[in-house]
C-alpha cells in the first residue's frame, strides 16, 4: 500500500467543552496520524496512548518482519508443520483468502514470497526476462494455505511460502482502533494509517472531517476533497514507486498471478464502512484495471471508489455520491 497524502483539516480552537489532539507516530512500518476529540487534553492524550497500544498489539500478532510474531512463526514453518495462532490471526488470514478468491488471485496474501526481481529504487535498467518473471511467483498461491479453525492453526503447504498483511493489515488496525475508541466513549476522531483511514463523529465545532486525495500529477493539489463522518477510505497508487521502459510505467503493485507490475491506474481510493475491506478492494482494483475493477466493486454497494488513470482521467464508480459519505 502506498503512502498517499491526505489533507486533514483539523481544528485547534475550543468551541465547546471538547478539545482535539493529534499525534504522528511510526507503527507497522508506516506513519500513523491519530487525532482524538475528548473533554480535555489529558483525556485526549490518554486515548491516543491507548490507540497506539492497540496498533502495537496487532503489529505484534501479524508483522512478518518481527521474528517473534505468530505470522513469522507460520512463515518459518512453511512446508514443515501447522502453527497454532490466535483466532484474530485466523480471521484476518481468512479475510485475505476471501479477497484472493474473489479477485481470482489479483489479490494474494502470499505475494510476500515472490522473488524481488523488480526494483523501484532507480537501479533497474532492463526488464526481467519472461522466465525470471514466471519463476518469481512459484511460491505464491493462497490455495496452499491450510486453516484448521478447530485447532486454530495455519499451515503453508509449500516450503518457502510466506503470508503477510501489507494490503489489509493497516486498514484492519485502523478499524480496530476506531472500534476501541468508540467502546471507550470517544465521540470523534481519525486514525490515518498512511492513507488507510477511518473517521467517526464530528469535530467539536460541528464540522465534518475533511479529507483530500492527492492529485498524482500535482503533488501540491488535491484531485478530490470529501466530508466524512463515520467512514473509511483507503488509497492505493503507483505514482511514488514505479519504473518506466519504452515509455510505459510499471507500478510497484504486482499482479500475484503473473508477476507483472500493474499498469493503467495511477491511483484508486475506495470508500466504505471498513478500512480493512476498502483496503482489499483498492489493492485489487489497481491490479485488475479500470473495467474489471469497477465491475468487481459494483457487486458491493456499500463501497464506492474514485480512480485516476495514468493519463490523469478521474473515474468514479456509478454509486459514488459525496453526500453518502456523511452519515
Amino acid at each position: 500500500m502506498n503512502r498517499i497524502l491526505f489533507l486533514i483539516v483539523l481544528v485547534s480552537n475550543v468551541v465547546v467543552a471538547q478539545v482535539q489532539r493529534h499525534r504522528a507516530v511510526t507503527l507497522m512500518g508506516s506513519r500513523f496520524d491519530i487525532t482524538i476529540e475528548a473533554k480535555d487534553s489529558l483525556s485526549a492524550e490518554k486515548y491516543i496512548d491507548e490507540s497506539i497500544t492497540e496498533i502495537e498489539r496487532i503489529e505484534n500478532l501479524i508483522s512478518e518482519w518481527r521474528p517473534q510474531t505468530q505470522i513469522s512463526e507460520v512463515n518459518r514453518n512453511a512446508g514443515i508443520k501447522p502453527v497454532k495462532v490466535d483466532k484474530e490471526v485466523i480471521r484476518l488470514t481468512q479475510s485475505g483468502i476471501y479477497f484472493s478468491k474473489l479477485t481470482d488471485c489479483a489479490f494474494d496474501i502470499s505475494i510476500v514470497a515472490m522473488d524481488k526481481i523488480w526494483k523501484f529504487d532507480g537501479s533497474m535498467t532492463t526488464m526481467p526476462s519472461a522466465e525470471a518473471i514466471k519463476k518469481s511467483v512459484e511460491k505464491v498461491g493462497y490455495q496452499n494455505i491450510e486453516i484448521d479453525t478447530i485447532a486454530s492453526t495455519i499451515f503453508l503447504k509449500k516450503p518457502g511460502m510466506k503470508i503477510g498483511f501489507g494490503s489489509i493489515g493497516k486498514g484492519y488496525a485502523a478499524d480496530k482502533t476506531r472500534e476501541l475508541m468508540e467502546l471507550k466513549g470517544v465521540k470523534a476522531g481519525i486514525i490515518n494509517a498512511s492513507g488507510d483511514l477511518t473517521t467517526w463523529g464530528k469535530q467539536h465545532n460541528g464540522k465534518y472531517w475533511t479529507v483530500g486525495i492527492t492529485n498524482p500529477f500535482k503533488n501540491d493539489d488535491y484531485a478530490e476533497v470529501f466530508k466524512l463522518k463515520r467512514f473509511a477510505v483507503t488509497t492505493s497508487g503507483n505514482y511514488e514507486k514505479f519504473v518506466e521502459f519504452d515509455g510505459k510505467r510499471y507500478s510497484h503493485i504486482i499482479n500475484p498471478k503473473t508477476g507483472m507490475p500493474s499498469t493503467e491506474i495511477c491511483s484508486v481510493s475506495v470508500f466504505g464502512p471498513s478500512a480493512e475491506i476498502a483496503n482489499g478492494f483498492s489493492t485489487s482494483i489497481i491490479v485488475l484495471g479500470v473495467e474489471e475493477g469497477l465491475k468487481l466493486l459494483a457487486k458491493f454497494p456499500d463501497y464506492s471508489c474514485v480512480l485516476i488513470t495514468d493519463k490523469g482521467k478521474i473515474i468514479k464508480s456509478k454509486n459514488f455520491k459525496k453526500k453518502k459519505l456523511i452519515k
